[in-house]
C-alpha cells in the first residue's frame, strides 16, 4: 500500500500560470511575484540612486530581481512560508553572540620602568665576590649584635641552659664561644 502526501496539493494551488488565455511560460508562484515586485523596487531605488540612467536601471534592475527572487524563493516552501523564513532571519540577525575580543582594552608602555643606562653584563666572577662580602658582612653584623647582647647580660648565655643542662652551677666568667671563621674570613 502506498500513501501519498498532499505536497501536490499545495504546489498546484501555489502557482500562478498568468492570466486567462495568455499563460506564461514559466511558472512561478504567487510567492515569488510578491517578492519580485518588492525586490525589484529595491533594486530600482538602488540603481537610479547610484546614477545609472533609467534604461540601464530597468534592465539591470530585472537582472537581479530575477536573481534574487530565486535565491530567495528556493528557502520558501509551503512548510516554511515567509513569515517564518524573514522572522528566522531576523532573529540570526539579532541573537547575542560570543564576545571574541579580549577584556582590558589596548595594550600600553606607561607602566614599564625605563633606566637611563642600559644594562651591562658584570666581569666574570664579580657576582661572587659581591655574594661572598654580603654573606661576611652579615656574619659581622650578627657577631656584633651577640657581643653586644653577652655585655649586656652574660648569665643569658650561660645561666639557665647550663642548669638545666648539667645541673651544676654555670662558672663565673665562662662564655660559650663558637667558631668565629666565616666564610675565609678570619677574625682576631
Amino acid at each position: 500500500m502506498r500513501i501519498r502526501t498532499d505536497d501536490e496539493v499545495y504546489r498546484v494551488d501555489a502557482v500562478w500560470l498568468g492570466p486567462p488565455k495568455a499563460t506564461f511560460p514559466w511558472r512561478a508562484r504567487y510567492v515569488a511575484w510578491g517578492v519580485g515586485t518588492v525586490v525589484f523596487l529595491i533594486a530600482l531605488t538602488v540603481l537610479r540612486n547610484v546614477g545609472i540612467g533609467l534604461f540601464w536601471s530597468f534592465a539591470w534592475g530585472m537582472v537581479a530581481t530575477i536573481a534574487l527572487t530565486m535565491v530567495i524563493c528556493s528557502r520558501i516552501s509551503h512548510e516554511r512560508p515567509l513569515g517564518a523564513v524573514l522572522t528566522m532571519w531576523v532573529r540570526e540577525l539579532t541573537a547575542p553572540r560570543e564576545v571574541s575580543t579580549g577584556n582590558g582594552g589596548a595594550v600600553s608602555a606607561a607602566h614599564v620602568r625605563v633606566r637611563a643606562e642600559l644594562p651591562r653584563k658584570k666581569p666574570r666572577g664579580q657576582r661572587r665576590r659581591e655574594k661572598i662580602e654580603r654573606r661576611a658582612q652579615k656574619a659581622r653584623s650578627s657577631s656584633k649584635a651577640r657581643r653586644a647582647g653577652t655585655a649586656r647580660r652574660p648569665e643569658a648565655r650561660t645561666g639557665g641552659n647550663a642548669r638545666q643542662r648539667g645541673g651544676g652551677q654555670a662558672r663565673a666568667g665562662h662564655r660559650n664561644v663558637g667558631n668565629r671563621e666565616v666564610s675565609g674570613v678570619r677574625t682576631p
